[in-house]
């Protein structure tokens, strides 16, 4: 996964255009080394899925 594909949808999971995403356990190294680089890093919530994927969303106020 691209990380302009990957930076776009968490854009519009921040602005509200998506209210949840899902990532495949074969996508989610790609996804997660540009999630963790953002600085609103910590209002993304990843829920953990069978087989390794995550379910991600988008929190107003950032998790401790």
């Amino acid at each position: 996964m691209r990380e302009e594909t990957v930076n776009d949808i968490l854009d519009r999971l921040m602005n509200g255009e998506l209210s949840e995403y899902y990532v495949n356990v074969e996508e989610f190294m790609d996804f997660r080394q540009v999630l963790v680089k953002r600085k609103d890093f910590k209002h993304f919530r990843g829920i953990a899925q069978r087989n390794g994927d995550v379910l991600y969303q988008y929190l107003k106020e950032p998790r401790s």
